[in-house]
């Protein structure tokens, strides 16, 4: 294939990317022009000029990087001729050399003709050479980042109009990216069988405790899906009556529903999309015989009306409890357990995704504090190690409620560990979780000295947490001595987890 030579500005780009930079002289004094010469034409292509006029002719002929110009010239000064060419040429460097230090001249010549560095007299070669080079390469990062900023430009409208919807979803936090997790988080398992089954058109059925977030995961799949682009429409059954709830996922004719009016259900807005049913084994018998009834067929009927409607929309729906169990019992339809079961995925609780707690607190604290505009951004060391010792039998709405109580009272810019509610700080420390009470010291094996010490231990590791290891204040509360409080602690092996030292005070 034939070359053909570039043309206009790309002409420019390549001749900079295949010659030496151009650097031109300006001097009426012939020695100085040639003095500056020697001193730059190992590194640069060099032009020179003996005044501003010729030195003008030059700019429109060549391409030209780098001005270094006398100030003082007959005819045009330096600084009047930088000016013109910065107004032509405001992308070349200009350099100016001058005789004098005057700051307000030095300034005005700033202002004037954008320079970018001043070189006094007598110049040294390798002061001028060094700054020849530093200006050649400020000329080159601003080109490069000038071409940049164009091909951003081209790419970022390219593809926002062909991945719009999608990357929508993904910068609200709709995608599988908003599932936070540690890297050997037991999510990590539940989020790649939802990938899998994502791009099956299968009903799924999500399982476990309430607030493990099943929902969420619904709608990740839902955009992880060849639905992707079409409605995610979420009802969650638990403490509906149930006509309400018919009426809800199935709309209703005129005269039904409050308002008087037609009622559209969610199955008919969510047709090519994606329904979400929580907490379906709460559902009623007509209502299980109606959900199977659009898993067979598509077709439902409105309350209050006697037509069929259609619709094709894919179903997940999530359980709190075991539908093999409530199938074995008689509380729940068979067909529909196993017509929903063709996914099936189980969601752990936040007790056992003990690695997780914490970049989840720490999502939660960044989300509340920018909702509620208070600059509290850090949980200290102390106060996570309470967080992800406790069983949260609320899972994440629990956990969320918490970093919210303590965000409310937080004074600092951190959360600490004083702020935590008293039935996390009175946990048992360890791997399998905690007690929420003392039910379980009181009804455990074990000598009487052994369970009145631990308890004596959580209040002691409580009260200390809630007074920030102020142990002055902690024996007062407790009524004892400070040095009857030190035995204890050095009995239990108590110590501050934060490594924090006594005040001065304590010790007193």
């Amino acid at each position: 294939m034939a070359f053909r030579a570039p043309h206009g500005q790309d002409a420019r780009d390549a001749r900079l990317m295949t010659t030496r930079p151009l650097v031109l002289l300006v001097d009426d004094e012939p020695h100085s022009l040639n003095a500056m010469r020697m001193a730059l034409e190992d590194d640069f292509e060099v032009a020179t000029a003996a005044g501003g006029e010729e030195a003008l002719r030059i700019l429109e002929d060549q391409w030209v990087q780098v001005i270094i110009s006398d100030q003082r010239m007959p005819g045009m000064t330096g600084v009047e001729f930088l000016a013109q060419a910065r107004e032509r040429w405001p992308e070349t460097v200009r350099i100016i050399l001058t005789g004098y230090t005057d700051a307000s001249a030095m300034v005005a010549a700033i202002n004037d003709a954008g320079i970018h560095q001043f070189l006094t007299k007598p110049w040294l070669p390798d002061q001028l050479l060094m700054a020849a080079k530093n200006a050649s390469r400020l000329f080159q990062l601003a080109r490069e980042n000038e071409r940049l900023a164009l091909e951003m430009r081209f790419l970022t409208s390219t593809v926002e109009s062909r991945l719009e919807k999608r990357r929508r979803a993904l910068r609200e936090g709709m995608g599988f990216e908003s599932i936070l997790r540690a890297p050997s988080s037991p999510m990590n398992a539940v989020v790649a069988a939802a990938r899998q089954y994502a791009s099956f058109d299968v009903p799924v059925l999500l399982t476990g405790e309430p607030g493990t977030a099943k929902a969420q995961l619904a709608r990740a799949m839902h955009y992880g899906s060849l639905r992707s682009d079409r409605p995610f429409h979420e009802f969650n059954l638990q403490g509906v009556p149930e006509d309400l709830a018919a009426i809800e996922l199935f709309g209703a004719k005129r005269g039904v529903a409050a308002g008087n009016s037609t009622r559209i259900g969610l199955a008919q807005k969510a047709d090519r999309g994606t329904l979400y049913v929580g907490a379906i084994d709460t559902a009623s018998p007509a209502l299980q015989m109606a959900l199977m009834r659009v898993l067979a067929s598509g077709a439902f009927s409105p309350v209050g009306g006697q037509e069929t409607l259609t619709t094709n929309l894919r179903l997940i729906a999530g359980s709190h409890r075991d539908l093999r169990t409530l199938v074995a019992e008689g509380q729940f339809r068979a067909d529909l357990y196993y017509a929903l079961s063709a996914g099936e995925i189980a969601v752990p609780p936040l007790r056992a995704r003990r690695g997780d707690v914490a970049i989840l607190a720490q999502a939660l604290l960044a989300d509340l504090a920018a909702t509620h505009g208070k600059p509290v951004h850090e949980i200290e060391a102390a106060a996570l190690e309470f967080l992800e010792n406790y069983d949260w039998p609320g899972n994440l709405r629990e956990l969320a409620n918490e970093i919210t109580r303590m965000l409310i009272f937080a004074q600092g810019k951190a959360l600490t560990a004083d702020l935590i509610s008293r039935p996390i700080l009175q946990a048992a420390p360890g791997e399998g979780g905690a007690d929420r009470s003392a039910e379980g010291v009181l009804t455990a094996d074990g000598t009487l000295k052994d369970r009145v010490e631990l308890i004596e231990m959580r209040i002691l590791r409580e009260t200390l947490t809630r007074h920030r290891w102020n142990k002055s204040r902690a024996a007062a509360e407790l009524g004892l001595s400070r040095v009857g409080l030190r035995a204890k602690l050095d009995r239990y092996g108590i110590a501050d987890p934060a490594g924090r030292l006594v005040p001065e005070e304590e010790e007193d």
